[in-house]
């Protein structure tokens, strides 16, 4: 049996992973508290590892506050370059094989084709720069790896998208939202429950996968799911990127090609919209 670690485990992402294992009958799954999580710190780390003697971990801790990492770039790298190498040091030391969350924004956003796993990165944003060099670090340590790229990450959980805008919607008679940024939401659920079907399929096809949700859509066609599915009565009004400037640059197209992950671990992906009614009605049931 898989005995599994899961840094980040308060976040997000570590969340759904703790819903789908309990849903899932996987026991043998650690969420790691933040006390002992520091992946920053190589000493107590290899404790970690020692104690627990992982077949896998699971990488969800990220420093993914976008726009401050511009001004913040020590920090963002620290956690995102070294931290994702620390602990891809660990398991090749220990014979562990990991699996680390990235992100979209590796990509320039400049074209208008699927981004496949071997397509050119060109990150503009700090955050996408320091995810990138992440990734490379474990590459040139790790073989026994599985990176996923994955992008606009909601849930029931946590902060992010489709919670703000519930929130706004309510508070507000209308929003603008930029309409000239495209992409595909994921439900951080269906990520997790891929993230453990690759760990219990035992494959050995290491490498880098992208996943979302199938589909294509705007960040004010996805506020406008929100809020016709929710029942929000809110005024929505498209914007173009340059009414609403940011410190950090966004991807214009980052619309990612899920094909190697489908075929490699005989995936379904739900569309975006079915897993959009998934997560409303579970924070409707939580009110």
């Amino acid at each position: 049996m898989e005995n599994i670690l899961v840094f980040g485990a308060a976040g997000q992402l570590g969340q759904c992973l703790k819903k789908v294992a309990l849903s899932s009958g996987i026991t043998s799954i650690v969420f790691l508290p933040e006390a002992k999580a520091n992946i920053l710190n190589e000493a107590l780390l290899s404790q970690v590892f020692e104690q627990y003697k992982p077949t896998h971990i699971i990488n969800c801790a990220a420093y993914t506050a976008v726009d401050k990492a511009e001004d913040d770039i020590e920090q963002a790298r620290s956690v995102n370059k070294t931290g994702g190498k620390n602990l891809a040091a660990q398991c090749k030391a220990h014979g562990t094989i990991m699996v680390h969350i990235s992100t979209d924004f590796v990509f320039s956003g400049d074209t208008s084709t699927l981004l496949t796993e071997n397509d050119a990165t060109e990150p503009i944003s700090i955050y996408g720069l320091t995810k990138l060099e992440g990734e490379h670090d474990i590459v040139a340590t790790l073989p026994e790896h599985y990176i996923i790229r994955t992008s606009w990450l909601y849930s029931e959980y946590g902060n992010n998208f489709v919670k703000t805008m519930l929130k706004l919607g309510a508070e507000r008679d209308e929003l603008k939202i930029i309409a000239d940024q495209i992409g595909t939401p994921t439900y951080a659920i269906d990520l997790a429950a891929a993230i453990l079907k690759i760990i219990t399929s035992n494959s050995g096809n290491y490498g880098i996968y992208h996943y979302s949700n199938e589909g294509v859509t705007s960040w004010y066609d996805f506020a406008k799911g929100i809020f016709d599915l929710s029942g929000t009565q809110v005024k929505a009004f498209p914007i173009r990127t340059s009414e609403y400037p940011t410190r950090a640059k966004r991807p214009a197209f980052s619309v990612m090609d899920k094909a190697k992950i489908k075929e490699t671990f005989s995936l379904e992906i739900p569309y975006w919209r079915d897993s959009l009614i998934v997560c409303l009605n579970a924070l409707e049931a939580a009110k």
